[in-house]
């Protein structure tokens, strides 16, 4: 592993990925951001020696490095899913890229469905604590002790300092901003009824496919994390509909420009 980590991040520094301060990662329907950066390289996923290639078909598959409110930035345009039969070593390979560059903070999107039936789809839910239902660990392998601490403390995985910053940001420009439980499953199928109920049960506000690994990893590096998930669609199990996926794509791009305020504003406040 340190030696994949070594040969990726050697590739990107050769391109120009110079020193970056802040990781993001854009999930699901939530690229624009990229509009808003000053871009100084990129890269391919696809030319970035060991690292995985995006097969979802919303998913650009890009590393970009640039400025973003006087930062220097390094942006996952896409990011990877054991529902597309990756490990969660693969998942989480990127995060230790941007570790190794230089970041210190990273920032994580995602889009999920609204479990706590008081959010409603097109709003915004701040990630306070997270339920893994993925099965394993991205910290479950041999020589993990080599990159951080294996048994690495969860009790407060989201930065609360940034967090607290986030909630203050959407006050001053009246973004509905929730904070609650996201519950992270493997998919790529949605939930059952009864899923969706053990889920609420259990403490979720919302549900994803994404982020938990990541916000694992990040945590083992000793990286400073923040996580938003734009609510797509509302999950009441007692009157569940067929989910149409451009639906929750075009949700995901209408509640975008909110999100991009948070993180653009946030960023400059860092």
């Amino acid at each position: 592993m340190i030696k994949l980590i070594s040969e990726s991040t050697e590739y990107l520094k050769s391109k120009g990925f110079n020193n970056p301060e802040v990781g993001i990662i854009l999930g699901t329907g939530l690229g624009q951001l990229v509009n808003a950066i000053e871009i100084l390289a990129e890269a391919s996923y696809n030319d970035i020696p060991n690292f995985p290639t995006a097969t979802v078909e919303f998913h650009k598959g890009k590393l970009i490095y640039g400025i973003l409110e006087g930062k220097k930035v390094v942006v996952m345009q896409g990011r990877f899913h054991v529902y597309e039969g990756y490990s969660l070593q693969d998942v989480t390979f990127p995060v230790r890229i941007m570790e190794k560059l230089g970041i210190k903070t990273l920032l994580v999107s995602n889009a999920s469905g609204a479990i706590n039936l008081d959010y409603k789809k097109g709003e915004l839910m701040l990630i306070d604590d997270h339920i893994n239902l993925q099965g394993s660990s991205p910290l479950a392998f041999k020589g993990v002790s080599e990159l951080g601490e294996r048994f690495t403390d969860m009790s407060a995985p989201y930065d609360a300092d940034i967090n607290s910053k986030f909630e203050n940001i959407a006050k001053e420009n009246n973004i509905r901003l929730h904070k609650g439980v996201y519950a992270s499953v493997v998919g790529p199928q949605l939930e059952t009824r009864a899923e969706y109920r053990m889920l609420k049960i259990i403490g979720a506000d919302a549900v994803g496919m994404s982020t938990v690994p990541e916000i694992i990893v990040a945590n083992h590096l000793n990286l400073k994390v923040a996580a938003v998930s734009v609510l797509t669609d509302e999950c009441d199990p007692n009157n569940l509909k067929p989910v149409d996926i451009s639906e929750i794509i075009a949700m995901a791009g209408k509640a975008e420009p909110n999100m991009i305020t948070l993180f653009k504003k946030l960023i400059k406040d860092l």
